[in-house]
């Protein structure tokens, strides 16, 4: 029986509810043979799962996840990252501040709309994590106004929604080479939530793939049968490599187990040298060096198409 891997996973660094440690553990009691940690926007908790996964031995991936500006809504993957490359921390350091920025307005539309909810108690479901949608969404549930997360998200703050701002820090484009600049691979992940018609999201990904785009996520918790032919052809035809991953996210997301996804989910750990050999031509090719990123518009609302269903988290 092939040994599986979860390259897609979220810790209490952002909007999981495990510590890296509890992660780490939990992935070794799974059985699987590696595991990538891929907060969003930070790579505060890869230091500590780092050293757990040695502890316990375990192949880890250092990562995190990129919510991007796109036309749609768009996240992406970075595996393979040096965590102590300087700009890449730097370019956090602006996304945290971004973020702050954003979720105040997320909290003044919801004062908006009624709901009695600030950034300060979002940060205090947070804790050391940046605050998410997510925690706004806890919050939310917890003050009676909605019956669970998933109601939170669906009726008030996924894309579309009234309660929604999508502004991201960085273009797609700028986080791919912002991934490169760091060593790693960058990978465009959950493919169906970016919500674009199959030709529309094939030309995406070519112009992503022209871009320097390495992969895309051909496993992934909610996708059918029907998609996995799809985007792994889309993978085939262009040239990118296959990851994938369960989007573990804990008591956040309760219905989905690390490595199993909804219980069929099965990320074989063959993905991995061609994934490992990619970022090592990437770190050889050149000195890493900066990414072109915008650093003048950070807090500037581009024009975008939101969609009218939910994302990710």
């Amino acid at each position: 029986m092939e040994k599986t891997i979860d390259l897609h996973t979220h810790s209490t660094y952002s909007d999981g509810s495990l510590s890296p440690t509890d992660l780490i553990d939990l992935a070794c009691k799974a059985n699987l043979s590696a595991l990538a940690l891929t907060d969003h926007d930070t790579i505060e908790g890869l230091s500590e799962a780092e050293a757990e996964a040695d502890k316990q031995g375990i192949r880890f991936l250092p990562g995190l996840e990129l919510s991007v500006r796109s036309e749609t809504e768009t996240h992406i993957v970075g595996l393979f990252i040096d965590r102590r490359n300087p700009v890449l921390t730097e370019a956090l350091e602006r996304a945290r501040l971004f973020r702050t920025a954003r979720s105040q307005k997320t909290a003044q539309k919801l004062r908006e709309l009624g709901f009695d909810c600030s950034v300060d108690e979002a940060q205090a479901l947070a804790g050391h994590a940046n605050v998410g949608r997510g925690h706004f969404a806890k919050l939310m549930v917890m003050k009676g106004y909605a019956a669970s997360i998933n109601e939170a998200f669906r009726d008030f703050l996924a894309a579309g929604r009234p309660a929604y701002f999508g502004d991201q820090c960085f273009s797609d484009k700028e986080a791919i080479s912002l991934i490169h600049s760091a060593g790693g691979i960058a990978i465009v992940a959950h493919l169906h939530l970016i919500r674009l018609p199959d030709d529309r999201l094939f030309a995406y990904l070519k112009e992503l793939k022209e871009a320097g785009l390495d992969g895309i996520e051909g496993y992934y918790t909610d996708y059918s049968p029907e998609m996995e032919r799809l985007y792994r052809g889309f993978a085939e035809k262009l040239g990118l490599l296959l990851s994938g991953g369960s989007d573990f996210h804990g008591a956040f997301k309760p219905h989905i187990a690390l490595g199993k996804g909804l219980g069929g989910l099965s990320v074989p750990a063959s993905l991995l040298p061609a994934l490992e050999a990619r970022a090592k031509a990437i770190r050889s090719a050149s000195p890493v060096q900066g990414a072109k990123l915008n650093t003048e518009q950070e807090f500037t609302k581009p024009e975008q198409k939101i969609p009218n269903e939910a994302g990710a988290l």
